[in-house]
């Protein structure tokens, strides 16, 4: 959420974000309800300073005719103050409403665009694999090596469900178990950093299992409940269950106020991720690429507000130090105004090549909202002047599992239709350097 005092200040930049991000939302509809609410609030604020000094007043009066009259009068204002307070109520909903609907602000360096089409590469890494057959796509080589069953899963649950299976398993917790020992370890992550010398603090990353489901009111207020058709909803309880594990990541401070020493807080997150994928329509329906649920392990990331793009490029970084110790092909884009998420004031993606389907495809995301998820959480920190403020927020992708896999299975498949694993996931895979039928 943006601040009030922002919008009112920045009325025509403020419409012109909404403008480029495909939301509509009438801002001066908002700021005539913000003059009302003021006023309002102002009326009721006076009503009942009126009330207390009288109260005062009758407490110390002997005279108890002109008591009797003071109560009655005041008997009077307290029913104007609840027909004000029942008013201002009113005006508060329909006033937070649209504050709701009102996006972020981009930043500066965000391209213009319409959709995905505006994206823009911002550096490319790594050699495309050559080889001497025609390379298959994952869901080909995976029904082969029975390590993937779309059939059984779609007679067991439906479509874009799946049965992983066998050494894809341990393969799938080889780089769990990998990325875990990378973002808890600060000296890796020091190299990290200066190695794109970016200059934040390399402290590790806390290991989280986070709920699977949240509260409808706490995902409003992290600004990831639309679109609802893509969410499976619950509806005796009112509970949603997560599309991505920052989605209870982030409200782990809500309320709260963190200390700037503290500073960074940064988790990991392992969770299932949940999506309908309703605006699919019938697309990528075999393999793993897009699914109902998935894996994921995400980065979030609390940070002082001077600190927070430098907090992005950090995590962008431990991105690309993890698709390049795998040595996969990938193209860095910055994410355009149309295309970009409603909280998001800077989007990075990355997307990995997938030699079977001959193309990149979107394996990671890294977010920052600055203040605006965190205005609607209430989550602050306490600077060691005394100063209260709103902390900055990211968050970003470091192992979409399915995709990740796919890029292995694609990148890595040999003629014999075996997959040679990852050097680097070797150990945890026994020091196997294959998987075979």
């Amino acid at each position: 959420m943006l601040d009030i005092k922002f919008i009112r200040e920045n009325k025509d930049i403020v419409e012109a974000a909404a403008q480029k991000k495909r939301v509509v939302v009438d801002i001066s509809k908002l700021i005539t309800l913000d003059d009302e609410r003021l006023k309002e609030l102002k009326e009721v604020e006076d009503l009942r300073a009126e009330v207390n000094r009288v109260s005062n007043d009758i407490a110390r009066d002997q005279d108890s005719a002109l008591k009797i009259q003071l109560i009655e009068e005041m008997r009077g204002v307290k029913e104007e103050i609840k027909g004000k307070e029942e008013k201002l109520k009113k005006i508060m909903e329909e006033w937070q409403a649209l504050m709701l609907q009102i996006p972020n602000v981009a930043s500066p360096d965000t391209p213009e665009g319409p959709d995905e089409s505006g994206n823009v590469v911002i550096r490319s890494w790594g050699e495309k694999p050559v080889f001497n057959f025609t390379p298959k796509e994952h869901y080909e080589i995976g029904k082969a090596l029975d390590v993937l069953d779309n059939e059984t899963a779609s007679e067991v649950s439906g479509t874009r469900f799946t049965y992983i299976k066998g050494d894809l398993v341990l393969l799938q917790f080889a780089l769990i178990n990998y990325l875990f020992e990378i973002l808890t370890n600060q000296s890796t992550l020091e190299k990290i950093a200066q190695a794109k010398n970016i200059n934040v603090s390399t402290k590790p990353f806390v290991p989280v299992i986070p709920p699977f489901m949240v509260k409808a009111n706490t995902y409003l207020k992290m600004a990831r409940l639309d679109p609802k058709e893509d969410k499976y909803h619950m509806e005796v309880d009112d509970m949603y269950l997560i599309g991505s594990a920052e989605h209870t990541l982030g409200p782990m401070h809500m309320g709260k106020i963190l200390e700037e020493k503290q500073m960074p807080v940064r988790y990991v997150g392992y969770s299932p991720a949940f999506r309908r994928e309703a605006g699919s329509h019938g697309k990528d329906v075999k393999g793993i690429l897009r699914m109902h649920q998935f894996e994921k392990l995400e980065m979030e990331s609390f940070c002082l507000p001077e600190t927070s793009i430098q907090e992005q490029e950090f995590l962008v970084a431990i991105q690309e130090h993890f698709l390049q110790s795998l040595n996969l092909s990938y193209q860095v884009l910055a994410i355009c105004t149309g295309d970009m998420g409603k909280p998001d004031y800077r989007q990075i993606d990355i997307n990995t090549w997938m030699p079977g389907q001959n193309t990149y495809r979107e394996t990671h995301t890294a977010d920052l909202m600055t203040s605006f998820q965190s205005r609607r959480l209430n989550t602050r920190v306490k600077r060691v002047d005394g100063k209260i403020e709103l902390v900055h927020m990211n968050d970003a992708t470091i192992c979409a599992v399915g995709r990740t896999l796919i890029a292995i299975i694609e990148n890595y498949q040999q003629a014999d239709g075996s997959i040679k694993i990852p050097e680097v996931l070797r150990k945890y895979m026994g020091g196997r350097d294959f998987i075979t039928k």
